[in-house]
């Protein structure tokens, strides 16, 4: 099935945008106020996003497509681990072009719950990752439903964490949207 154009102008102009307002380095007030709410949440609900937000990481992209050899076959097993190995690195390309860094690269007092990320933070790639495997996975409509569900508290864990800024989360989505709408099955 092909993707309407409507699904990929909406994630590319979402892309385009974040970017474009990335590339200037500086965090808006709006933009930090964000951050906040959820960089500043209690510390106390680390143990429960952790897990979840393994969803972005590209060990999950391999035991998605394990699942999906099991229950659909070889040929949607290697096209999932195709599709998100690709996402996956794609982040990584546009992240220099951009050049933004991790929010305490931006902003004081920023609360880094585990390992301090290092590189580039625009576009987030657990964001892209998440929602593009959400997306492209053969999944019912209430499995993709959760997935989806999962692939947003992934993002905002990452502000949570604070490896990500906002527009390093739409940025992310807005890939994820793009590569899920051009391989959902």
């Amino acid at each position: 099935m092909r993707p309407s154009r409507l699904a990929l102008v909406v994630p590319l102009a979402g892309l385009a945008w974040s970017a474009w307002q990335a590339h200037s380095r500086d965090v808006s007030e709006s933009e930090e106020r964000v951050f906040r709410a959820f960089n500043e949440a209690p510390d106390g609900l680390a143990p429960f996003l952790w897990p979840i937000m393994q969803m972005g990481s590209l060990a999950a992209v391999y035991g998605v497509a394990a699942q999906q050899y099991r229950s659909e076959g070889r040929d949607q097993a290697i096209a999932l681990a195709a599709t998100g190995t690709a996402v996956w690195a794609g982040v990584k390309l546009i992240k220099p072009v951009v050049g933004r860094g991790r929010p305490a690269d931006h902003l004081e007092r920023v609360r880094v719950r585990g390992h301090s990320q290092n590189g580039l933070g625009y576009p987030s790639g657990h964001a892209a990752v998440s929602l593009t495997l959400a997306l492209s996975a053969s999944l019912n409509a209430g499995e993709r439903r959760l997935a989806v569900l999962g692939a947003a508290v992934t993002a905002a864990s990452r502000m949570y964490v604070g490896a990500h800024l906002p527009l390093d989360i739409v940025g992310g989505v807005a890939a994820g949207l793009l590569i899920g709408a051009m391989t959902a099955s």
